[in-house]
């Protein structure tokens, strides 16, 4: 879209989250679950179709865009981004980029317009950081594929009409090599789901274990229509979403700097504001330095990934350093609101424990620093 067009829809969405998204947190957080009419009204502003091109109904965001309107959105509780998270990134662009015509053309249009959420299918009981060692398999059987196994911790799988599911087509490699990618109707025979999580935080996001009993697939389901490529399919779908947490971290730091700064302005001991204390502005500082040095990084990935550079470690990157970043300010906040923070009546002691999780999901901490070193050696290793 134009640009003009672009900065009138951020602003319609910036509206809707001021307006509709934050004053709803409150009622999220007790019930555990967003309304349905919320889910109903980012359907009819196109915000499940972000990422899909416009030839399939889509709004056809570049990524620079996409993480614009996220970081939007996460300026409101996570768990609002987390409706649309799975069908914007990692449920939809296996398809999205490596997809037949015939598949794109099928899923692409509904989850455009919401009418199907897809979620995403890879982590398990034992693989979860070794995402290589998935003992989901799918047994070939004529035209079909048997699938046996379960996946856990799977982001709206009791709302998804369709997973994007990673299974061993070639149960005698190890490794990486023989799993596929699978486009699986969650209505499919033989599928059923765990009961929801109870998680630390972000309550209204769900997160179930999917449970797959001898459920029959067709072999054209397959990603692509080719096996063995689900593997490399599930790391392009995670470089992308890795921009996509970046720009979720942002909008979440800054919510956390706005209600710090204006706590720190209105909240008085020994006869001032505590702004006005050296030490509270230091971490105030520390915080805005963080948040600024997450939006430069971020938009210097998302550009190199709209013009098609190689960008694998510049991701692992980004997501490392924004989601450690939030964490950070985060735990700044609630220093600054003091004994406050510390209570579940302020909203900076539910950020706090919502963030925690950016660290782990879509690849640790830990393993964005494994991605991260291992492509500087092959980079050295060729140069030499």
């Amino acid at each position: 879209m134009d640009a003009e067009t672009f900065d009138l829809f951020r602003t319609t969405v910036r509206r809707f989250v001021s307006e509709k998204l934050i004053p709803a947190e409150d009622a999220v957080e007790e019930a555990d679950a967003v309304p349905e009419t919320i889910i109903q009204q980012m359907r009819d502003m196109g915000l499940f179709g972000l990422s899909v091109p416009e030839e399939f109904g889509g709004i056809g965001c570049t990524m620079a865009e996409e993480a614009a309107i996220i970081r939007e959105i996460t300026r409101a509780s996570v768990v609002f981004r987390s409706v649309i998270g799975t069908t914007v990134g990692i449920g939809s662009q296996g398809i999205v980029m490596d997809g037949t015509e015939e598949q794109k053309r099928e899923w692409l249009p509904k989850f455009a317009t919401g009418e199907a959420i897809a979620s995403f299918g890879l982590t398990e009981p034992e693989a979860g950081s070794d995402a290589g060692s998935l003992r989901t398999v799918a047994i070939r059987d004529g035209d079909n594929y048997r699938i046996t196994g379960t996946k856990r911790y799977i982001t709206n799988a009791p709302r998804a009409s369709v997973f994007t599911l990673m299974a061993r087509t070639e149960p005698d490699v190890k490794g990486a090599s023989g799993i596929s990618a699978f486009i699986l109707p969650a209505n499919t025979p033989g599928i059923s789901f765990g009961k929801p999580d109870k998680k630390m935080g972000q309550k209204g996001s769900i997160t179930t274990d999917v449970i797959l009993d001898d459920v029959v697939v067709p072999a054209a389901n397959i990603i692509g229509g080719v096996p063995g490529r689900g593997f490399k399919t599930a790391m392009k779908v995670l470089d992308r979403g890795r921009i996509h947490i970046a720009a979720v971290a942002l909008g979440m730091c800054q919510r956390l700097i706005d209600m710090a700064l204006q706590y720190a302005m209105e909240r008085k001991q020994f006869g001032q504001r505590i702004a006005d204390f050296q030490l509270v502005q230091a971490m105030l500082a520390d915080m805005k330095v963080d948040m600024l040095t997450t939006e430069a990084l971020m938009q210097s990935v998302a550009a190199k990934f709209d013009a098609g550079e190689p960008v694998s470690l510049e991701c692992a990157a980004l997501k490392y350093y924004a989601s450690e970043a939030v964490g950070r300010i985060a735990d700044r906040a609630v220093q600054i609101y003091g004994g406050a923070g510390y209570m579940a009546e302020y909203k900076v002691e539910r950020f706090y424990r919502d963030v925690r999780l950016l660290r782990i999901y879509e690849g640790t901490s830990q393993i964005q620093q494994t991605i991260i070193a291992k492509q500087m050696i092959r980079q050295a290793e060729a140069a030499a």
